[in-house]
């Protein structure tokens, strides 16, 4: 099980800007900032403890895959919406993904780069909730 992850990020106060919105509406918020001096070197979020980090501490723009857990469909479209607003870029729109490309039964997801493009998800899984 992993306990936490993160990815290195070119601009810390911008993609912590990008963040703060689409994770905000997963519930998560800034739980810790890494600061030298003024400068802002890195961000956990969370709900009580960092599991999600960027940084400028590790390699950016390398195109990784996250995938953040949502409560609802209703948490996947917020975090949609406001990642596009945030600065991101569409990567595929909110719904129910296809069942002939590999997916479950039930998988509800958006899919969106953030600013160093990386692949932001927000996932429901509907099958799994009802049991």
């Amino acid at each position: 099980m992993i306990d936490h992850t993160g990815i290195g990020v070119e601009d810390v106060p911008r993609s912590a800007a990008f963040y703060d919105a689409a994770l905000g509406a997963l519930g998560m918020r800034r739980v810790i900032e890494l600061r030298e001096s003024d400068r802002l070197d890195g961000v956990g979020y969370g709900v009580d403890y960092p599991v999600f980090w960027i940084d400028r501490f590790h390699p950016h723009s390398v195109k990784q895959h996250t995938a953040f857990a949502a409560k609802s469909r209703a948490e996947v479209d917020a975090f949609y919406a406001v990642a596009l607003r945030a600065g991101g870029t569409d990567n595929g729109a909110p719904g129910l993904r296809p069942t002939e490309k590999g997916y479950p039964a039930g998988y509800y997801a958006a899919f969106v780069l953030d600013p160093d493009g990386n692949n932001m998800e927000a996932i429901y899984r509907e099958r799994q909730a009802r049991s």
